[in-house]
């Protein structure tokens, strides 16, 4: 069992940039690929960013290639997703996960977090 707390999300202005942080309970978060998720209003849940266990591999949904970037301290049990020119429509919540793979899109994740939003004003 993994507990996932997600942290870092705000208002932030189009341009701009925002941290999130996923930190894990257990010793075993190192075992785990993680990724984040975001679910906008009125729409379904997306894959944005995945990592591989050593953190040696990344994913990336076209939307949010080479603006966003996901990284992992496993000593610290905690994953990140740094976003950076973030645009209105990344207006969403946003959701880390443990477990799963990448292919065309993220699948298998087997724990959620409870979220955290992020609102991109104009």
């Amino acid at each position: 069992q993994v507990h996932l707390v997600e942290s870092g999300g705000g208002l932030v202005q189009a341009g701009g940039s925002l941290r999130l942080s996923c930190g894990a309970s257990g010793r075993t978060f190192s075992r785990y690929t993680m990724a984040w998720f975001r679910q906008a209003p009125g729409k379904e849940r997306e894959f944005v960013a995945g990592i591989t266990e050593s953190g040696v591999g990344t994913y990336y949904a076209d939307s949010v290639k080479g603006r966003f970037t996901i990284s992992r301290d496993n000593a610290k049990n905690t994953v990140y997703l740094q976003l950076n020119s973030v645009k209105p429509e990344d207006t969403a919540v946003y959701y880390c996960a443990a477990g799963g793979f990448y292919s065309s899109g993220w699948s298998g994740q087997l724990y959620w977090g409870q979220g955290t939003q992020v609102t991109v004003s104009a």
